[in-house]
């Protein structure tokens, strides 16, 4: 028989589907790796299980231990996930400016959530500092840090990036991705080039973060702007990004965000969250730039179940100054 066994094996093997409209408007193949099929509803589980999976190799991971982990929330539910497979306990710190559906999703698998006030990097009640903070008060703990752990980036090398190359019979010549710790874009491109030097690697970044001019100028300097994007952007080069290769960057903006994911509900059946519609609209446009006949691949990173209250609620995108047009 054909299974896999419980949660963890579960996690990858996603399928790679094309996306029909964005396709048949640039003639190219656009295909989208499926990783809202993933058993935790999103690409983060594959670097929730890496992490868990190194903790416990070097035993800094104790039995019946406590995994924190500072995230925007599809790293913490995969996480929360995780513990309780595997037995062990989970603390989140979460930016106050995440849907509350996240929150809602990780108290009922168990997690212990603190939501903290929204604030850069630089200040130390951070969200990821407070997390490093409080796993440093426990014996018990284990802080993964998915920004600078390079478990993370491993976890894209050797799944996501041979099961694409494998799909795609080595037939990819772009890959498109959105970034925020910069493991995905960072352990992808590396597995793709070695396969295939040539691949073009381009980086997808929002409104008010540094990575798009990083890439373009190599100054860390945030962009004007803000962005309801979730879980994208940054305003750092993280340790798991440091050192990609990257050829281009793209900057994409909320509206066009925004009505890329209603077009993929109503015109194909998709619901997805907002990282997905920066991703599929820099495919399009990454498709448009290389001519007809090229494959482009990125990553369908979570469903639009968890923005219920946010990105595709009309009245919310209206007083963020975002224009919804009307069903059909």
């Amino acid at each position: 028989m054909d299974l896999r066994n419980g949660f963890i094996e579960t996690i990858g093997n996603t399928p790679l589907i094309r996306l029909q409209a964005a396709s048949a408007a640039t003639a190219c193949n656009i295909l989208g790796k499926a990783e809202f099929m993933n058993p935790g509803g999103s690409i983060k589980d594959r670097a929730a299980w890496w992490m868990t999976r190194a903790a416990e190799k070097d035993k800094s991971l104790k039995p019946s231990g406590t995994i924190v982990e500072g995230t925007a929330g599809n790293t913490g539910i995969g996480l929360a996930h995780i513990c309780n497979a595997r037995g062990y306990k989970c603390v989140i710190y979460m930016p106050d400016n995440q849907s509350r559906e996240k929150v809602e999703i990780l108290q009922t698998l168990g997690a212990e959530v603190r939501v903290v006030p929204t604030v850069p990097y630089a200040n130390d009640m951070n969200y990821q500092k407070q997390a490093d903070r409080y796993a440093q008060t426990r014996d018990d703990a284990v802080w993964v840090n998915q920004f600078d752990n390079s478990a993370n980036r491993l976890a894209h090398f050797e799944s996501t990036g041979p099961e694409i190359w494998r799909q795609t019979e080595g037939a990819v010549d772009a890959f498109v991705c959105s970034v925020d710790t910069g493991g995905t874009i960072s352990g992808v491109s590396q597995y793709l080039r070695r396969q295939k030097a040539q691949i073009k690697i381009v980086l997808l970044d929002c409104a008010g973060s540094a990575l798009y001019n990083f890439v373009t100028s190599g100054a860390t300097i945030l962009s004007e702007g803000t962005s309801i994007a979730e879980g994208i952007g940054n305003a750092r080069i993280t340790d798991n990004l440091a050192g990609t290769d990257i050829d281009w960057a793209l900057q994409i903006s909320d509206q066009s965000m925004v009505d890329m994911v209603n077009r993929l509900l109503r015109e194909e059946g998709w619901c997805f969250g907002s990282s997905t519609g920066i991703n599929v609209c820099g495919a399009v446009e990454v498709a448009r730039r290389l001519g007809p006949g090229h494959t482009i691949v990125t990553m369908l990173c979570d469903d639009g179940s968890k923005y219920r209250s946010s990105l595709y609620n009309r009245e919310w995108l209206l007083g963020k100054g975002i224009r919804v047009d009307p069903p059909g």
